[in-house]
């Protein structure tokens, strides 16, 4: 383990670091990218990369490196990148190549096909140069072979004893899933004993160098729940950031013993994920109801529901419009992650309206969208403003957990902190429904639709009234005091806000606004207008 000793002796060379808190990531909003798929060197043939061969496409750490203004003018604050350590190097396997970076065969080492060590200090420093974070994936829980009795003379840890002995998983039993291999026999994953004090002690020792070294700010880590538990405080202890499990697992409770001291800081959210899919794909259950049991389930159950990981896509399920149909699903759904506790994460592509289902058509190359600024990628503009400005300007709405104020078959209205986000899974044709709610703003306080820039006074008791005569487009509402020196919506100053008064109720006139001005916009099937949500964004 000579590479490994090395690298330990670099970082005790260092003399600045980085230790990003569980406090300080949920305060950010996290662009997902693999490598691989991000963006390529000047003059590379941008209509070679086709999903489905499953092949290297040339992205790298410098290609992210070169390209950041894309993702810092959406207003992220932070990147999650690809896996980071060596992968499997030998002939094309069944299931392709290890583009996407989670075939691990020594951990210790970097993936010389993203760049070197230098490329990846020089991807941290620029980030930290523009105050983003960087977060590493990393892939603890098993190795990757060919068969199930694999040479182990290339990989971190060379003793079988290190490993725990083939066996395939039996789903729903604990011990089974996290002793036994992930993969099939085609491309088995053998799984590291991370019971093993040699292996703990390895682990521990190599990602405080990997962290230090490269000043990473935050660690997601791969099939979290497939490792022993106790493992997890030692190991992000060890590495000093937040760290955020993949926890593969629907159900609130299952997935929530992973977060907390005992575990993780925090988990990637399935649980409202799946419940999101339930209401509001087009076609499907819209079961808004999911929504609001979810976020009961959340408080119940999760030590800081502020600090889990919200998200519509990753390189593990289909992209949102290959489940519906509809766009406006898609903005109200993702709203609901910028808006509601948790920390927002967007997977590449998500924002050009990507339509890749299962792995590997999911994961796309963003190349040939041109990098344009369609409809979506402006909305998420439009929030990541909104989200950073509340941040800066509170001293608590990152930290205010949300508030449901009603909730019906056809939409959601909830508050957090000064905030009212109101939501409906009708999709674009018009509907002679509305949602309403009570607040507790005083009667007749002025406030913006953050997505028109049109002012609306509160009605009676802190009533609110969103009609979808002309389509179910979202309704985000800030008090007007609220947004000064914002930037948005004209809210430069209070003494200009001062001078506008109220111009309508939170009615029909609110969804009709969002057309005012326009943009083409088609997604898949969609044969109606979907242009609804433009003006402002």
């Amino acid at each position: 383990m000579q590479h490994f000793l090395s690298l330990l002796l670099a970082v005790s060379l260092l003399t600045t670091t980085y230790a990003a808190t569980a406090d300080e990531w949920r305060k950010r909003s996290i662009y997902q990218i693999i490598t691989d798929r991000y963006a390529l060197p000047d003059g590379a043939d941008l209509t070679a990369c086709d999903p489905a061969k499953q092949a290297f496409c040339g992205g790298t750490w410098n290609t992210i490196k070169n390209n950041l203004d894309y993702i810092q003018d959406a207003g992220f604050t932070a990147i999650w990148i690809s896996p980071v350590s060596q992968n499997y190097e030998g002939p094309r396997t069944p299931y392709g190549d290890p583009y996407h970076g989670y075939w691990i065969s020594d951990a210790s080492k970097l993936n010389s096909r993203f760049g070197t060590a230098d490329d990846l200090k020089a991807l941290s420093d620029e980030l930290h140069a523009r105050g983003m974070f960087l977060m590493v994936d990393v892939v603890v829980n098993n190795v990757m072979a060919l068969d199930t009795d694999p040479d182990l003379s290339t990989y971190m840890f060379q003793d079988k004893s290190q490993y725990h002995p083939y066996c395939p998983i039996q789903w729903g039993n604990t011990t089974s899933e996290q002793n036994c291999w992930l993969g099939d026999t085609k491309v088995t994953l053998p799984d590291v004993n991370t019971q093993d004090p040699t292996v703990v002690t390895a682990y521990t020792a190599w990602i405080k160098a990997l962290v230090q070294q490269f000043n990473i700010d935050g660690l997601r880590i791969d099939a979290a729940k497939h490792v022993n538990m106790d493992f997890w405080p030692k190991f992000c202890e060890a590495a000093g950031v937040y760290c955020i499990g993949e926890v593969f697992d629907a159900d609130a409770g299952e997935a929530l013993q992973w977060q907390g001291k005992q575990a993780l800081d925090a988990i990637l959210n399935y649980p409202m994920y799946n419940a999101l899919v339930q209401a509001f794909t087009i076609p499907g259950p819209q079961n808004m109801s999911a929504v609001t049991d979810m976020i009961a389930q959340i408080k119940q159950k999760s030590s800081d529901p502020t600090l889990l990981g919200n998200f519509l896509e990753d390189q593990d399920v289909p992209r949102w419009a290959s489940l519906s149909v509809d766009p406006q699903s898609l903005w109200n759904a993702m709203i609901f992650n910028f808006m509601s506790d948790g920390i927002p994460i967007v997977y590449y592509g998500q924002e050009q309206g990507f339509n890749g289902n299962a792995d590997p058509m999911n994961r796309e190359p963003l190349w040939p969208s041109h990098y344009a600024n369609t409809t979506t990628l402006q909305l998420v503009t439009k929030l990541n403003t909104l989200r950073n400005f509340l941040i800066n300007s509170t001293e608590d709405w990152v930290t205010t957990q949300v508030q449901v104020l009603s909730q019906t078959d056809d939409g959601i209205a909830f508050m957090k902190g000064d905030v009212i986000t109101v939501l409906t899974n009708i999709g674009s044709p018009p509907q002679n429904v509305s949602i309403s709610a009570h607040t507790p703003y005083d009667n007749s306080v002025s406030t913006t639709d953050i997505l028109t820039c049109r002012q609306y006074a509160v009605g009676s008791n802190g009533s609110i009234e969103v009609e979808y005569s002309k389509g179910g487009v979202p309704v985000i509402l800030v008090p007007d005091t609220k947004l000064d020196n914002s930037g948005l919506c004209g809210h430069v100053q209070a003494s200009v806000v001062s001078q506008k008064g109220a111009q309508g109720n939170v009615n029909g006139d609110a969804n009709g606004a969002l057309s005012t001005t326009p943009l083409a916009f088609a997604v898949g099937l969609v044969t109606f207008a979907a242009a609804l949500l433009t003006a402002a964004l």
